[in-house]
């Protein structure tokens, strides 16, 4: 969700320009730098960002320049200069000399002209330059999330391979418990044949409580999910933290009924490609 964009119009020979930068953040955020004759153009700028973008932290710039080198000019307040000037030397009695520097330096004294641009006369151009704006933040957004969505279809391949590991492994783990149970109970001595009915039965309870094949199911279908939203052409970022989320219980839950080894480095290979999707998927929007 990092990108930039710059966008300029004019109005009536003053130059408007509108800068736009985001960062990542889980949700949208819009801080508004704004001359003061514009204030009022705040939730305007506000409705046009929030229509495109729905994630990130989003800072606005909006500047206009008078004249010819592009330059603002100011204007000097003579009334209010006199006044302050005035109040130092009568009123408050201010001891020593009151200089130029001390005039200038008061609160609105040197301000921009108030006739150089009225904030319903330029909505027009702002409008323009912001949009201008918004089209080059999305794309360098856009250029972003395909590199991403690289980096997120390279992982899911990964992890793709793993389950079918997985996938492989399991039939072996209900057989591995079988011979590891008659071989402890023939170092035990006890008089126990291999058909024996406690001895299927434990043998039965195992392969139940290990049995993963609904978890491998559903993992299956959640990243099939992913990788649909992942092709969308619309903001996808919250759907795929879902996804996500709902991918991590599944594999909790395989890793706690595998009760193998080998099945359990793959789980934790998965998680950990899960944990770097997790941590770029909130970098989408």
């Amino acid at each position: 969700m990092t990108g930039y964009g710059r966008g300029e119009a004019d109005c009536e020979g003053i130059k408007l320009s509108v800068e736009l930068s985001t960062v990542n953040r889980k949700q949208s955020e819009i801080a508004i730098n704004l001359p003061r004759d514009l204030t009022e153009l705040e939730a305007r700028i506000r409705q046009a960002i929030n229509a495109r973008i729905s994630r990130g932290r989003t800072n606005v710039l909006v500047a206009h320049h008078a004249g010819a080198d592009g330059t603002r000019r100011l204007a000097l307040d003579v009334e209010l200069a006199r006044s302050y000037h005035d109040a130092l030397q009568k009123k408050l009695g201010a001891p020593g000399q009151i200089t130029i520097d001390t005039i200038l330096q008061a609160p609105g004294v040197m301000r921009p002209p108030e006739e150089a641009i009225e904030a319903e006369r330029a909505w027009p151009a702002v409008e323009r330059a912001l949009e201008s704006a918004l089209n080059h933040l999305i794309k360098m957004r856009e250029r972003e999330g395909r590199h991403l969505a690289k980096d997120l279809i390279r992982r899911l391949k990964a992890i793709r391979q793993l389950l079918k590991e997985i996938r492989a492994l399991h039939p072996a783990v209900v057989k591995k418990f079988r011979a590891a149970l008659t071989e402890r109970i023939e170092k035990t001595g006890l008089p126990i044949s291999k058909d024996d009915e406690r001895l299927a039965k434990e043998i039965f309870l195992f392969a139940d409580r290990s049995d993963i094949s609904e978890e491998l199911t559903r993992l299956e279908s959640h990243l099939a999910q992913f990788a649909h939203h992942l092709r969308k052409e619309e903001p996808v970022g919250r759907a795929l933290e879902f996804i996500v989320q709902e991918i991590f219980r599944e594999f909790n839950t395989l890793g706690a009924k595998a009760n193998d080894a080998e099945i359990a480095q793959r789980v934790v290979a998965c998680k950990t490609e899960l944990e770097k999707i997790r941590e770029q998927v909130q970098n989408l929007e």
